[in-house]
């Protein structure tokens, strides 16, 4: 898993709450078994018209949020079902973080898993980030999750809540298997000790 500590990226903006999984990654999409190949499918619906070509008004189809790589969203964003695809598909497509002011519990636990920052700030400061993404071309921000601090070149910063256990897990590059494996030493140690084929109650 890629390691998040300092990153400087341009924004896009998706002002809608309540963004669900099955928006971020439609269900027809979720048939794949690699992690990879989903971020053409990012928000599959809102980004195209009924007759399937790219729809204009919608903001990751306007040149200026090309490359995008930091998400502005509104309240309750990955609420619905608990896919880890709708994380995949953000950082298939370039994401490397997302700004909310809250977030859907299962989502941000899984975008943990991916190596995914999800910031959240008051809906004053959202709001704020989406109106100079939507008037200030190139608009960028640098993250810094060491610092946990957030800022632009043109006055706004703020910091901004992380757990202690995430940030560390986020900062090393650690998913479940990585953290485990943290302790491979104690793991073959302990294999050692109990060998495979032993039964596991003595009779």
């Amino acid at each position: 898993m890629q390691s998040f500590r300092v990153h400087q990226g341009k924004v896009a903006p998706l002002n809608r709450a309540n963004v669900d999984t099955d928006q971020i990654i439609p269900k027809q999409f979720l048939k794949r078994i690699e992690k990879t190949g989903f971020g053409e499918f990012l928000f599959y619906d809102w980004r195209r018209r009924p007759d399937g070509s790219m729809d204009p008004a919608f903001a990751l189809n306007q040149p200026q949020y090309s490359g995008a790589s930091i998400l502005v969203a509104a309240k309750n964003f990955g609420c619905g079902s608990s896919r880890e695809h709708a994380v995949w598909a953000l950082e298939n497509y370039g994401f490397r973080a997302v700004i909310a002011p809250s977030f859907a519990d299962i989502f941000a636990n899984n975008c943990v898993q991916n190596g995914v920052l999800t910031v959240v700030l008051t809906e004053d400061e959202v709001a704020e980030l989406l109106r100079r993404a939507q008037e200030v071309p190139g608009y960028q921000l640098s993250i810094d999750l060491e610092q946990k601090k957030i800022q632009d070149d043109r006055g706004f910063s703020s910091t901004f809540p992380v757990d202690d256990s995430v940030r560390h897990r986020l900062l090393e590059g650690l998913d479940d298997i990585g953290l485990t494996l943290q302790h491979e030493t104690e793991i073959a140690a302990f294999e050692a000790r109990h060998p495979m084929g032993r039964p596991a109650v003595s009779l």
